[in-house]
């Protein structure tokens, strides 16, 4: 057994993902994903990291990680064409993930129309009209089309691995279940008792902290 083979063995036993699991196909819902380590204070070791440092998704350690499992991952997340930083991460996504991987579609603004208590809090972009104070609230999930995907494609594969914690998944796992699928959710933070019920496996987010994320330092006045 070479060292990718042994890698790729050692990570499926550590996540509990046995040959049972057959052909897997995992989904990265980004906009959710994105936000897991937000709020660490530590890195994958448990050290503290510096106060002008913090934890962020690494692309190409999240595609590697999924690759040493899986016979396909796809990646979602909104994009805004009028913000030069967005198309250019999302060409990044494309080169790391495979430009027939990547789905991506134009971020939508909610006006969120701010109370006097709001207004003292808010560090947003603020706007007016005619109605008083607000903020633009980005807007860009990809529920529907994770779905309608895992079930266009289920000939494909055994087992479907959801990187998201989103509720709303409930019915599709119910879905996929009830046709002889097996769901694996890899997730951060809390999970509702329904989602956590639908699925054979829940792997905690913080337990593949090492393999998916790198630290950066922050700007400063972030």
């Amino acid at each position: 057994m070479d060292l990718g083979e042994f890698k790729k063995q050692y990570v499926k036993n550590e996540l509990q993902i046995t040959e049972d699991y057959g052909r897997i196909l995992s989904m990265i819902d980004f906009g959710n994903v994105n936000y897991w380590f937000e709020q660490d204070r530590q890195d994958a070791e448990n050290r503290a990291i510096a106060e002008d440092e913090k934890l962020k998704i690494s692309l190409q350690g999240l595609k590697d990680f999924s690759d040493l499992f899986s016979q396909d991952v796809r990646f979602y997340y909104g994009s805004d064409n009028n913000k030069e930083g967005s198309v250019k991460f999302i060409a990044y996504v494309k080169r790391v993930f495979g430009r027939n991987r990547v789905f991506s579609k134009q971020i939508q603004y909610i006006r969120h129309h701010l109370k006097n208590d709001e207004v003292v809090s808010n560090t947003r972009i603020t706007f007016k009209d005619g109605e008083g104070t607000f903020v633009k609230i980005p807007k860009c999930n990809f529920d529907v089309e994770m779905s309608v995907d895992s079930i266009r494609l289920m000939d494909s594969y055994d087992t479907l691995v959801m990187y998201s914690s989103d509720a709303d998944f409930v019915a599709l796992f119910r879905h996929l279940r009830n046709s002889n699928k097996k769901v694996i959710l890899i997730k951060g933070g809390n999970i509702t008792t329904d989602l956590r019920n639908n699925t054979e496996l829940v792997v905690n987010a913080q337990n593949i902290k090492r393999y998916i994320t790198l630290i950066e330092k922050q700007k400063p006045g972030v």
